[in-house]
């Protein structure tokens, strides 16, 4: 996916987890941060961000906080743009050869997941997809704050998978260079022993990192699992 008219600045603060205050040629600039985590290890006073034009004159933020300098490491901070790159993906067949229909929110039983496919050999699945933004040397983690929703999401797709359909959870990577993804286990254990138990009752696990430039983001390439 390709982002429009974006500037470096400078991240200052962030008073609340809706916006931050930056540095923008010189002159502090109120944006909208698009991802609502606590992402404390990229937001850090003095860090290169990049900054979105937004495309509704009426908004009380002129700019979309998108990325953001780590170090050597640029990481997309989109919330929203993880389950674009991801139907971006499939769609050009990378996720599955022959697909006949990839649907996005779609409704199951109690549910709802990021995707719904099916292909023309009739197999059929649903996919729910989750942004990474948290690195430790190298290695993506997630979550990087307790997750009930997430926990939830992984016991809805063990129910699917015991309906006969097929059932993958998709770790999008925003950053690239990782040498693999595990579950953070240490800041929530329960999203982990509730990802290895959707694992065992054959929920595919996909970790997938990106390319990742100021203005863009596409997946590129799978990285190892760690259960």
């Amino acid at each position: 996916m390709q982002y429009q008219s974006v500037r470096p600045g400078r991240f200052l603060s962030r008073p609340n987890r809706f916006i931050a205050k930056v540095l923008l040629d010189g002159v502090e600039e109120v944006v909208h941060v698009k991802n609502t985590g606590r992402c404390r290890e990229l937001l850090v006073p003095g860090a290169t961000v990049y900054l979105s034009l937004g495309d509704n004159p009426n908004r009380k933020t002129r700019y979309d906080l998108i990325a953001v300098e780590k170090g050597p490491l640029m990481v997309n901070m989109d919330s929203q743009a993880t389950n674009r790159v991801f139907g971006e993906w499939a769609g050009a067949g990378q996720f599955r050869p022959g697909l006949t229909l990839l649907r996005p929110e779609t409704v199951w039983g109690n549910s709802r997941f990021d995707f719904y496919w099916e292909d023309a050999a009739g197999r059929r699945g649903f996919v729910e997809v989750k942004g990474v933004t948290l690195e430790d040397q190298g290695h993506a983690r997630f979550p990087d704050a307790p997750t009930l929703r997430g926990v939830k999401h992984l016991e809805e797709l063990a129910l699917c998978r015991a309906e006969g359909y097929e059932a993958t959870v998709c770790f999008v990577l925003q950053m690239g260079g990782m040498k693999d993804f595990a579950p953070n286990d240490v800041t929530h254990p329960a999203f982990g022993d509730a990802l290895r138990r959707a694992a065992a009752a054959g929920v595919e696990v996909l970790a997938m990192e990106c390319a990742v430039t100021p203005d863009s983001l596409t997946i590129a390439a799978p990285v190892p699992v760690k259960l």
